[in-house]
């Protein structure tokens, strides 16, 4: 394997326009299609429509304390004015803010509220990614279907599990392995050690409600194999400062891992402020020939041709783009025979949240702030359907103690305000939900017939929306945590609805969704398009349903999976 030590991107070489294969979006499925094929031998580009990042030179808060920043963090006033909608987004902050986009300079349409987080440079949003990457379970990929809410994917969790542990082992994944059904184990580096409140916790649902209270599975490397030391990356030092970029490498992103090793292949080209107008359609040829691009800066469109197409774009740009890319044989969007691109749009359901103190514990304390969460594996509707809705939720969980300046102190100058704060205070526990929500033709995106943003590109005009079915299940979290944390000893428990818009949990997905039948899907089981086999959809947009675990991870085993597939076809001259 290459050494990616000190790695620097190949530039685009505007001159050839040719390639084998062409991968639109670098972000984490975009990421790891450049790797696997660049390591088979193909020669790729990547396109990103926003800047270029590389690791460690474009990372300009990874080591500024908090007293550095000209706010201390914290985002003016003036900068949320501008930015309402993305300055909500979980992480953003006046050291991370460079890594997501500004409102005004990509604006949407939302017939119904939608937060869409986006996140525009090479790496996309997996610099600022959650990092949780538990597997989805066989449960997870039949409910809908044995349910009767949804359709079922036309792969199930044996096809995938090796693939799994494929990308497992290479971004390093840490965690504990708990025999949990809801949450298969998989190739795990040490997991983090729970604190002694998260204990109590374990011990108290496993007592008195037979839940699984456990070490989260985290994109973070503990304790680095040789696969990651090639990588150049080196242990987590546990700074919590993850969405400002790691200077060590310590949690999987593109820019860390997969494209500086599709890079030393010498296969790899990246081409920087490149927006995807669409995917070029051959009618001769009865296939896709290449992705015309506007160039950001000066508007002037080129196109770049290739035998294999990825479109990583992320979900609802990867629709944008597929919606786009008409022809005479696609008038409604390449791909369209069925006329659901754009449909099924689906997302998670985080409304839910709450948290209180817990008394006791007081001689005790934790050496680091973790960047990880314990996680309540989904108990509802494995098996068997046990609710009064359809799908199920995990929960993410910690305990924290404060620091005594947290809450008020008398006196608060001189030395015995400085002895009152030397001291921690009381413990906390917290929890928030994660869950299922039901794929529906009427939650779709479309382009608009009549506005284009600055590149003479429709925009896209955003319709999805809560259902009954997530009022139910949230108010089942808001019961069942507040029992679970009674039962632990918490008190003064506050519990929370939200009531945020979707868009705001970052994980959008479906509208070209996955099945065996080309009447009620886009894409078969190898991601393929039914009606363009060679164009691959690997990011958000393939999912036919959401399940209740974080879907990162299995983009990227879709994505690996995907290239194998793609490669033997070549090989075979069927694409």
């Amino acid at each position: 394997m290459p050494d990616t030590t000190g790695t620097q991107f190949q530039p685009h070489n505007s001159d050839d326009h040719h390639y084998d294969a062409i991968v639109i979006g670098s972000g984490i499925s975009g990421g790891w299609a450049a790797k696997e094929l660049c390591e088979k031998g193909l020669k790729t580009l990547v396109l990103e429509r926003g800047r270029m990042v590389e690791h460690l030179k474009d990372y300009p808060t990874m080591n500024l304390e908090r007293w550095e920043l000209p706010h201390r963090g914290w985002i003016t006033q003036k900068q949320k004015q501008e930015n309402p909608l993305i300055s909500k987004a979980a992480g953003y902050g006046e050291d991370t803010s460079h890594f997501f986009v500004k409102d005004a300079d990509h604006p949407y349409i939302q017939e119904k509220p939608f937060d869409w987080i986006r996140g525009y440079q090479v790496g996309g949003k997996s610099l600022t990614w959650g990092r949780a990457c538990a597997r989805w379970s066989p449960y997870d990929f039949t409910a809908p279907q044995r349910y009767g809410y949804g359709d079922a994917f036309p792969i199930g969790y044996d096809d995938i599990k090796d693939w799994y542990s494929h990308v497992e082992t290479f971004i390093g994944v840490c965690g504990v392995k708990a025999g949990i059904p809801s949450m298969p184990d998989g190739e795990f580096l040490p997991g983090y050690e729970l604190n002694t409140v998260e204990k109590h916790m374990q011990q108290v649902l496993k007592e008195k409600f037979g839940r699984h209270y456990e070490s989260g599975r985290w994109a973070h490397v503990t304790e680095p194999k040789q696969i990651h030391l090639d990588q150049g990356r080196a242990q987590c030092q546990n700074r919590n400062l993850c969405m400002r970029g790691c200077p060590f490498g310590g949690y999987f992103s593109s820019n860390a891992s997969t494209l500086p090793w599709a890079a030393k292949t010498g296969k790899l080209s990246i081409r920087p402020h490149s927006v995807v107008h669409s995917v070029i359609y051959d009618e001769q040829k009865q296939k896709a020939t290449g992705v015309r691009v506007i160039d950001a800066n000066t508007k002037e469109a080129t196109d770049f041709f290739a035998d294999i197409i990825f479109v990583n774009a992320s979900a609802l740009n990867t629709n944008l783009i597929l919606l786009n890319s008409t022809s005479n044989r696609f008038p409604n969007g390449l791909g369209n025979d069925s006329g659901l691109l754009g449909k099924y749009i689906c997302h998670h359901n985080y409304r839910g949240s709450m948290g209180g103190d817990i008394d006791g514990f007081e001689d005790k304390y934790y050496k680091v702030s973790k960047p990880a969460e314990c996680i309540i594996a989904n108990y509802r509707n494995v098996e068997k359907r046990d609710t009064d809705f359809y799908g199920g939720y995990v929960i993410y969980s910690g305990a924290y103690r404060e620091r005594l300046s947290d809450k008020h102190v008398e006196p608060v100058v001189g030395a015995e305000f400085k002895d009152a704060i030397s001291e921690p205070g009381t413990w906390g526990v917290y929890m928030y939900m994660q869950g299922e929500t039901i794929a529906k033709e009427t939650n779709h995106v479309r382009l608009s017939k009549d506005k284009t943003d600055q590149w003479g590109i429709p925009l896209l005009i955003t319709s999805v929306g809560y259902d009954d079915n997530d009022d139910k299940m949230v108010k089942d979290f808001l019961e069942q945590g507040q029992a679970m944390l009674e039962a632990a000893g918490v008190k003064n428990i506050h519990t929370n609805d939200n009531h945020q818009a979707p868009g705001l949990d970052i994980h959008e997905m479906g509208g070209v969704r996955m099945g065996s039948d080309p009447k009620r899907s886009l894409l078969n089981e190898w991601n393929q398009l039914h009606h363009c086999k060679n164009v691959f959809v690997t990011d958000g947009a393939c999912m036919t349903s959401t399940g209740s675990q974080s879907p990162s991870i299995l983009y990227m085993a879709f994505t690996a999976r995907a290239v194998n597939h793609a490669i033997e076809e070549l090989k075979k001259g069927n694409l």
